[in-house]
């Protein structure tokens, strides 16, 4: 299954503690990257700076070195000596660089003063679902300034693309979120902007993510091509752990952390066997080690997908 690719990346938020669910899916970035002879690099993509907590980035550090998952680049010992070009808050100048290459390969970045608020004013924001920007301020002529986003004009047009574990997909980015937000109002570079900017930097040509993520694919490597990448990253959406009402974990509702699983006594070998069972892919919670871990991802891929 040696592939052609060379980086792959685990890039948590820290915005809470690391879950179950976090550890299936470094476990298939990982597995992934055994798979194909790639490397992990860890980003830690705290863009939103009024949710992300320096405690949380710790936190989640010292869970990855008690279940073994070590990366390649983006050691602990590097985010913790100081600044790092793998932690998002530490690069505003790569965004605002990517802006300007934007707006010198001629496309149309504006500023945005739109809330929810005003969307569901104007019928364009929908709780729990996605709806298109309708453009409410493209016209508008709104200089930069504090309270003011930046937007992109997408444009028409269909990106296909073959995602490895779910094939091929067709999406349609502008029709699925009208002109992308890239800086919100409060300042913070967005996800859909920082991520495609630093897979880029990063050489990162092989993107392992959660399914639910899936949908965003599209305008990401639309604004990858926009910023002068004539071959976006490969994308593989794995399977996440889901509750029995179909939704995923997660660090809001208050899912049982890594941290607290470690306090309270139990094992790597038990967290570990306990994330694959609930993604399905073992059939109790057998403990097992990290090598054992990575050869049952292994056994659970497509292999068909990741050849040569």
């Amino acid at each position: 299954m040696d592939g052609h690719w060379r980086r792959t990346r685990f890039a948590p938020a820290p915005t809470g503690l690391l879950h179950l669910g976090h550890v299936a899916s470094a476990l298939t970035v990982w597995g992934v990257a055994r798979a194909v002879g790639a490397e992990v690099l860890l980003r830690i993509e705290d863009h939103d700076r009024q949710r992300c907590r320096p405690g949380y980035e710790a936190a989640l550090l010292e869970d990855l070195e008690w279940l073994g998952l070590d990366p390649d680049l983006g050691t602990a010992d590097q985010f913790r000596r100081g600044p790092s070009p793998y932690r998002q808050s530490d690069n505003d100048q790569r965004y605002a660089g990517a802006v300007a290459r934007l707006l010198a390969a001629g496309c149309r970045v504006y500023s945005c003063d739109c809330s929810r608020r005003d969307l569901a004013a104007d019928g364009g924001e929908v709780p729990d679902r996605e709806t298109p920007y309708p453009g409410r301020c493209r016209d508008r002529g709104l200089e930069p300034g504090p309270g003011r986003g930046l937007r992109l004009l997408l444009g028409p047009g269909c990106e296909t693309f073959t995602d490895l574990w779910r094939g091929a997909r067709t999406q349609q980015p502008a029709a699925q979120c009208g002109d992308l937000l890239l800086r919100d109002r409060l300042g913070n570079w967005t996800y859909q902007f920082a991520v495609v900017v630093d897979d880029l930097e990063h050489q990162v040509d092989l993107v392992v993510r959660g399914e639910d993520l899936l949908e965003s694919t599209g305008r990401q490597l639309r604004l990858a091509r926009l910023l002068g990448c004539p071959t976006p990253p490969t994308f593989c959406h794995h399977p996440l752990i889901r509750k029995p009402d179909g939704a995923k974990l997660s660090k809001a509702s208050g899912d049982a952390s890594v941290g607290a699983l470690r306090k309270a006594g139990i094992p790597p070998a038990e967290v570990l066997g306990r994330a694959l069972h609930r993604l399905g892919w073992l059939g109790a919670p057998t403990p097992l080690d990290l090598e054992s871990s990575l050869d049952l991802v292994l056994r659970n891929l497509d292999k068909s997908r990741f050849g040569p």
